[in-house]
């Protein structure tokens, strides 16, 4: 049997080689952890033309894959601020960089001096397990007039309902609405209302029925005379960009103030 001195020193070795090992695992776990967040996110690089006046690129991850909110709709949000889940650095020439976002899609937001806000969108599904739809669905004439007349002679609170987009097929269209109330209302003297929603369409029966559900992207509360100054449009070339492992490169021309190729609002 060993002297009590030399057990006492094999036992402060081992606890030593012990707490050894547990540090080194515990590197080794911090590094896999930290090498596969970086595995998980990627590069965005948004080249933009016309460029001159843009002060703030943003990302925002708005559904998740099955088309619910990733985050609730904000009731105070502002025009001039939209919440955005990453936000682009600028790199000169009209660059834009976004370094380590996470996978997933997102949609884009540029605002610009003059009061210009430039925001991408998708055709997010309104009934749960389905799916979302290309902007560029086939949709006959007919339907969509059928469609446009439904929304013009229909009532809603806000005194300016007008159909911005729409995408489908012979089953469903979904059109994205936007809906302002600029007469007199019971909240603050002056103030109005704008929001945005995904409506769907769907083909019953013989004709086109609106479903009782939306899908809401933003609402908006703010003096009228603030929101007749705004132009604040859509593209759905800056909507649903995925970001996977490998750099992803947009390029986009901004609108000049003498087009009108966008839809949504412009001062009035």
């Amino acid at each position: 049997m060993l002297p009590t001195r030399y057990a006492r020193g094999d036992f402060r070795q081992l606890k030593a080689s012990a707490t050894l090992c547990c540090f080194l695992a515990g590197c080794f776990l911090a590094a896999a952890l930290l090498a596969s967040s970086v595995a998980e996110a990627g590069s965005l690089v948004v080249e933009l033309t016309n460029a001159q006046g843009v002060k703030m690129v943003g990302a925002i991850q708005r559904w998740d894959q099955d088309g619910n909110h990733r985050h609730p709709v904000d009731p105070k949000a502002v025009i001039d601020a939209p919440r955005v889940d990453a936000t682009a650095v600028p790199a000169g020439n009209g660059k834009w960089v976004f370094k380590d976002l996470p996978k997933g899609k997102y949609d884009l937001v540029i605002l610009a001096e003059g009061k210009l806000r430039v925001e991408g969108f998708q055709f997010v599904p309104v009934k749960e397990f389905d799916p979302f739809l290309p902007p560029d669905g086939p949709i006959d004439d007919e339907a969509r007039q059928a469609v446009l007349k439904d929304i013009g002679l229909s009532k809603h609170y806000e005194n300016k309902v007008i159909p911005l987009y729409l995408t489908g097929d012979k089953k469903v269209i979904r059109v994205l609405v936007m809906l302002i109330r600029d007469l007199p209302t019971t909240y603050t003297p002056g103030s109005g209302t704008i929001r945005h929603e995904v409506w769907q369409y769907n083909w019953n029966y013989g004709g086109w029925q609106k479903d009782k559900r939306t899908k809401v992207l933003d609402r908006l509360l703010l003096q009228v005379s603030e929101l007749r100054q705004w132009t604040w449009l859509w593209d759905p070339k800056l909507g649903g960009i995925e970001i996977a492992d490998k750099p992803v490169t947009i390029k986009y021309e901004m609108p000049t103030a003498n087009q009108r190729k966008l839809k949504g609002l412009y001062p009035y």
